[in-house]
């Protein structure tokens, strides 16, 4: 079973990229982020004759999240983070798979930082976690994929230069104590439990020439369960996707469970 996260970056305008990522790569489940699309004006019927079944919370102009099956209908379990009734961010939705529940994840940037927007983001991963330890009671197989706007670490594994990132709200130290706190109840970082060391980026800005000098970063990030990580054959990210023309800024980042 193949589980895929992608932060499209408006899923309208890079529909044919989509599509064309969907039929090369042919994942039983895509995670969604930043489809950037009101409900109403999401391509349903292009990606379910694509063949996947989908559910999405869109939010015009901005985030939006979706989760598509291959073959089946995603039956979801839950649509928008709990424990903000006010929040209008479209950021969070929650299906289960064949057996598998699996959420997609557009966390708050949080720039610039300090303010408003960070306080934002903080708040944000604090609903996650309280989330997430839920979701870990239940014992169940879970993937939490999506686009969590953390950089791990300052190692060159996970950025290109810390120094260039160390301003920015994406390696603040309050992020990554929460990321670190949703680790340690008892998630398994997938792409580093199959490949524990080397760089390994999944974003690259448009800007600066970054793809071209791989000036890249790992903010895509899928967090298994323990009874998803037993089951955990392989992890990747579709780099070649990023350099395709009218490309994400985001590569695909995908694991496989036996």
């Amino acid at each position: 079973m193949k589980i895929a996260t992608f932060n499209v970056n408006g899923i309208r305008s890079r529909l044919p990229r989509f599509l064309e990522w969907l039929e090369e790569s042919q994942p039983d489940v895509a995670c969604l982020q930043e489809i950037k699309a009101a409900d109403e004006s999401f391509p349903e019927a292009e990606i379910r004759a694509a063949g996947y079944g989908v559910v999405w919370h869109g939010q015009k102009g901005f985030n939006g999240v979706a989760i598509l099956a291959r073959g089946s209908e995603p039956i979801e379990t839950q649509r928008g983070l709990p424990g903000d009734p006010d929040d209008s961010h479209s950021r969070y939705i929650e299906a289960e798979v064949n057996g598998v529940i699996v959420g997609s994840i557009y966390l708050p940037n949080g720039n610039p930082q300090p303010g408003p927007k960070f306080d934002y983001k903080i708040a944000w991963m604090e609903r996650l976690i309280a989330h997430a330890a839920n979701l870990f009671a239940g014992e169940r197989a879970v993937v939490l994929a999506g686009d969590y706007n953390v950089i791990p670490t300052d190692a060159r594994d996970d950025v290109f230069s810390a120094p260039a990132m160390a301003s920015d709200a994406l390696t603040q130290p309050q992020s990554r104590a929460a990321f670190r706190r949703l680790l340690h109840q008892g998630w398994t970082d997938g792409i580093r439990a199959r490949h524990p060391s080397g760089a390994i980026y999944t974003f690259w800005d448009y800007q600066a020439g970054c793809w071209a000098r791989d000036a890249g970063f790992r903010i895509d990030h899928l967090l298994l369960s323990p009874a998803a990580a037993d089951r955990l054959v392989d992890a990747g990210v579709d780099k070649a996707a990023r350099g395709k023309e009218k490309a994400s800024d985001h590569a695909p980042t995908w694991v496989t469970l036996g």
